[in-house]
């Protein structure tokens, strides 16, 4: 039996890739959190900014018995847009940007040849622009990001921004989903 392993992950806000993860098989926990910037202790309105140097970011732990971290790495490139920098959508700024941090040599290894993959074969119609960066230390977002398409579906940005995200993994990946989600 395999030990957890974590993947941490950026691809625009936080709270689209939280909901995703939390139905994959094999995820033990997703936390929405920030990564990257040099200031200790950030907070919401300090990444918001885009002067922290923090990215936002979900750490998942993962059965790698269940889930490999290729199988976490597809997901999280078929649900959001690799190939713009500072960008998912409408939501604009360093905090949004496409990364990666990888948490050991074999998660390198396995990030970039996921990533020349794509390039070498146009999965995307242009480059993938994903960060690929050592973990560094991990600042837990505020309790009311933790959950927070769970907690509010009918909220707008969650009705036509997380939804269809969602939707996306329900229908392409249906057999990575929790049988109880």
């Amino acid at each position: 039996m395999a030990k957890n392993e974590m993947a941490t992950l950026g691809g625009g806000c936080f709270w689209c890739l939280e909901a995703v993860y939390d139905e994959m098989e094999g995820v033990v926990s997703v936390e929405s959190g920030y990564m990257g910037g040099p200031r200790p202790n950030p907070t919401y309105h300090d990444v918001c900014t885009g002067k922290t140097g923090h990215i936002e970011v979900v750490q998942v732990t993962f059965d790698p018995d269940v889930a490999s971290y290729r199988d976490i790495l597809e997901i999280f490139f078929a649900i959001h847009d690799p190939t713009t920098r500072d960008r998912q959508g409408n939501d604009s700024g360093s905090q949004y940007r496409s990364a990666i941090f990888y948490h050991s040599e074999e998660q390198h290894a396995c990030a970039e040849q996921v990533c020349q993959e794509f390039n070498r074969v146009k999965t995307f119609g242009a480059p993938v622009v994903t960060e690929i960066r050592p973990a560094q230390e991990f600042f837990i977002a505020e309790d009311y990001h933790q959950e927070y398409f769970q907690n509010n579906p009918q909220q707008p940005y969650c009705t036509y921004v997380v939804s269809p995200k969602v939707r996306k993994f329900r229908e392409k990946f249906a057999q990575k989903r929790k049988a109880t989600a």
